[in-house]
This record gives C-alpha cells, sequence and structure tokens, in this order.
C-alpha cells in the first residue's frame, strides 16, 4: 500500500493505540503471557500512547498503582474489555453486570472513556468445544439488543463510559448481516460499535462499507489484519477461532486484510473523534515476537498518517 500523500496525510481525529492482545495476551494471567510490566515497557518502547486494560486482573487493579505505572511511561488508558452473554436473558444479568462493574470501575478510574463489550463465544476459543447453535432464535435476538441497550444506558449512567460491542469471530456477532441486524436492533444513543477491521474481514464484511454506511455508530475502531491464505484454510476446515490464530490467521500490516490506509481515510471523514487500536491476535506467541512487530506496525500507521 501506497503511503498517503501530505495533503491527506493528516488523520487528527483518530487516536492510535496498542493494547495487551498485541502481545499474546489473552488471560488475566497465563504462563505463556509476557509479565505485564514488559507489556508496558514495550509498548511504550514502541511509540504508543494509548493502552487498553485486556483481561482483567492482567494490568494492576488498583487504579494507585496503574496510573503510576501507566504515568511514569507516557501511557494512558482507551478503555477496558468485558465480556457477555446477554443473549441468554434477565438469567445472566447480575452475574454480567458484576463483571462489567469491576472492569468500569478501573477503566473510570484511569480516565477511559469506553467500554469494549465482546459477546461470548458459541465456541471454546481454546478448545474448540461448541458451546451452543451458532445462530440465535428471535427471542434471544430480543435479549441481546435489549439487554445490550440497559447495559450501555447503565454503564453511561453510573460510570461516563460509552459502551462499544465489538463484533467477533465465533460469536453471534459476526458476519455483515448480523452486525446490521444488531445495529438496526439497538438504540443508535445507547449503543456504539467496536468496529475490529481484522474479525470483520474474517467473517466476510467490508470495514469501509460499514463505515461509509453506519458511521454514526462507529464509536471505536480496532485495527487487525487477517492473513487471506491462511484464512480460506480456516474457512474450508471450519477451524475453531484459537487455532486459528495459533495458525497465524492474524498477521502483521499491511501483509493483510483489509487496507487499513482506506479505512482510516474513512473513519476520518466521520469528523469525530476516534481511537484506534491496533490489535494482532498473537496467542500463544515467543515473548521476543511482539515488540519489533510492534514497532514496524507503528511506523506502517505513521505512513499512512496516523
Amino acid at each position: 500500500m501506497t503511503s498517503l500523500s501530505p495533503s491527506s496525510s493528516a488523520l487528527s481525529r483518530i487516536r492510535i493505540g496498542s493494547a495487551p492482545d498485541s502481545w499474546g495476551v489473552w488471560f488475566p494471567d497465563d504462563p505463556q503471557q509476557v509479565p505485564w510490566q514488559r507489556f508496558l515497557d514495550e509498548v511504550a518502547q514502541s511509540g504508543y500512547e494509548w493502552i487498553e486494560l485486556g483481561p482483567y486482573g492482567y494490568l494492576p487493579t488498583d487504579p494507585a498503582v496503574l496510573t503510576e505505572e501507566t504515568s511514569r511511561r507516557g501511557l494512558k488508558v482507551s478503555a477496558g474489555t468485558v465480556f457477555t452473554g446477554l443473549h441468554h436473558g434477565e438469567a445472566v444479568w447480575e452475574k454480567t453486570w458484576a463483571h462489567v462493574a469491576d472492569n468500569a470501575v478501573l477503566a473510570q478510574a484511569m480516565g477511559a472513556s469506553h467500554l469494549v463489550v465482546i459477546p461470548s463465544f458459541w465456541r471454546d476459543d481454546k478448545t474448540g468445544e461448541v458451546l451452543e447453535p451458532d445462530t440465535l432464535t428471535a427471542e434471544q435476538w430480543r435479549n441481546l439488543t435489549s439487554l445490550t441497550e440497559r447495559l450501555g444506558r447503565e454503564v453511561r449512567e453510573r460510570y461516563g463510559l460509552q459502551i462499544v460491542v465489538h463484533p467477533h469471530a465465533d460469536t453471534h456477532i459476526d458476519s455483515e448481516e448480523n452486525v446490521v441486524r444488531f445495529l438496526d436492533g439497538t438504540d443508535s444513543g445507547l449503543v456504539s460499535l467496536c468496529l475490529d477491521t481484522g474479525h470483520y474481514a474474517y467473517c466476510g464484511g467490508d470495514s469501509v462499507k460499514l463505515i461509509e454506511t453506519y458511521g454514526e455508530r462507529i464509536g471505536y475502531l480496532h485495527l487487525k489484519q487477517v492473513d487471506p491464505e491462511i484464512l480460506a484454510d480456516v474457512r474450508a476446515k471450519a477451524t475453531p477461532f484459537g487455532p486459528a490464530v495459533a495458525q497465524g490467521v492474524m498477521c502483521e500490516p499491511p501483509a493483510g486484510v483489509p487496507a487499513l490506509g482506506p479505512v482510516l481515510e474513512a473513519a476520518q471523514k466521520l469528523d469525530v473523534d476516534l481511537f484506534a487500536i491496533v490489535e494482532q491476535d498473537m496467542y500463544p506467541c515467543e515473548p521476543d515476537k511482539p515488540l519489533p512487530i510492534a514497532q514496524r506496525t507503528r511506523a506502517f500507521l505513521r505512513s499512512c498518517g496516523a
């Protein structure tokens, strides 16, 4: 991909960051993951200013400790992340809210503005075990949309955060059809989208088209690419998401799809401030692998004007 011309290169509304995910972190505690201190050191060394909290408990959950650790490295927090299974209905609300509240308290204390909401997986991301059907009933769709609206309202009222729902492979909000159905079924004043360019491409969607069509619903971006050849193999074999990641389906930009330059340009045209957080799923990965990738990715995004 060629660099943008100087006249069009100032993506002034886009705030670039990275996340623990780009360092192979999927869980609060896992022997295959780098220590949190190393993640913070290396994300700062790579030239990023913004980070996400990642799995709750990976980074320190004491705001005073985390503020000290991030501020001395010149880092700020853009969002926390929660996992929800709201299509199951009211029966899961209290458990969901307890999980959300822990994350929201920390995100708020760190000055974040967003809470990324990932729907629960219909098959296990480590083992590939099928946990439930991959399609929702009409009642489950109603549960999903109504309770997500409730979540958006309560998170905003109690913590001052905006929820951004993250379409994700091996969940029920994945393809263009399901993303559009979800958006059409939810109140734009309560529910925005975290568009993950890699997951959306993984599931057959066109990120630029979604931004141009549903721009007012795009509240946050995750920048990611997929390797088309590996993706074709994953689709042909119906490989679960976790093993697909281990196979390398999410690749270093600019080697994959979608092209990130046009995505960022489309986002800039929305004329709103947007976080664009780099996430290259690499669980598990060798501890020395993430840093040089992160440095090259930051340089690449600068060449796009971001």
